[in-house]
């Protein structure tokens, strides 16, 4: 049974089942309800979703765009941290037999194994309104520990979907933008105003796409060392590269100096001017010079 349920994002709707459950905010869990049908069919669309797809939904709330999720997808699994909106998930989704919820903390659970016990044999992708305390540490679990994911699509705070998808010299560029395109093509869906959410939240928001590339564009020699210089050239700002990455990776100044002749970098620049090509060069010519290659 699709289609039938009336739908969650109304806010009348939104306030009944709220008031019914006695359900309250919880300010802590970052928890905003978004109240706007345009949007949801927003995402439903930038996320491509067939009948053959999987989507792990992350902090489902109410159920508001889970259930567009199921009347597109072939099956959903959502990831729900509040013990309190189970109960309210179970009848606002009642009508759906291709959904599943889990009560969980999604930076603890395993999402391979969810994907192969639930989800074999499918497209996967993650859609969500992610809590916004809790985003970047929730991106980089599912671009890190390789999770066979093919898309993320995300509701996140406008600050962080600009810094993501910014390019060397945007005053927005920095290691989450590099971390972000190492792993993923970013695209920034549609931006979303304040007043789309229950309650109203302080900031913008954004939609941002991720296509997760199958093996990153980049290949380097040693992934911890790279993102060690991403992090030692950002964690400076000030500072040209030379100086630095002097004391934030295992060389002296000398080899340093050595190694950004050697990469063609110039060693005044600074961090923000250089793409990620050029950091893969230092990345790897500084792996040369530790393993005396």
């Amino acid at each position: 049974m699709k289609g039938e349920n009336r739908r969650l994002y109304s806010p009348v709707v939104v306030k009944e089942i709220i008031e019914k459950h006695g359900f309250r905010f919880s300010k802590s869990l970052g928890q905003n309800f978004l109240i706007d049908g345009n949007i949801i069919d927003r995402i439903i669309e930038g996320s491509g979703i067939g009948e053959d797809d999987g989507i792990i939904e992350v902090g489902p709330g109410i159920g508001t765009l889970t259930q567009k999720l199921c009347e597109s997808a072939g099956k959903v699994v959502a990831i729900e941290l509040d013990n309190n909106l189970l109960p309210i998930l179970e009848e606002t989704l009642e009508g759906y037999n291709n959904v599943e919820v889990i009560h969980g903390d999604v930076l603890k659970v395993d999402l391979n194994q969810i994907i192969e016990e639930r989800l074999k044999g499918k497209e996967i992708k993650v859609v969500a309104n992610l809590p916004y305390y809790i985003t970047t540490p929730i991106i980089m679990k599912l671009l890190e520990e390789k999770i066979h994911i093919n898309k993320i699509v995300v509701m996140v705070q406008k600050e962080v979907a600009l810094r993501m998808k910014a390019a060397p010299g945007n005053k927005d560029y920095g290691a989450l933008s590099i971390a972000v395109q190492y792993y993923s093509k970013p695209e920034i869906i549609v931006d979303v105003p304040k007043n789309v959410f229950m309650p109203r939240p302080n900031v913008d928001s954004a939609v941002i796409m991720l296509d997760v590339y199958h093996e990153p564009v980049i290949k380097v020699k040693d992934e911890k060392l790279f993102f060690n210089v991403v992090k030692a050239a950002f964690g400076k700002r000030r500072k040209t590269l030379l100086n630095a990455l002097t004391g934030g990776v295992e060389l002296k100044k000398e080899e340093i100096e050595e190694v950004l002749k050697r990469s063609e970098i110039d060693p005044v620049r600074r961090g923000e001017t250089l793409n990620i090509e050029e950091f893969a060069r230092i990345a790897d010519e500084i792996y040369k010079e530790m393993n005396n290659y």
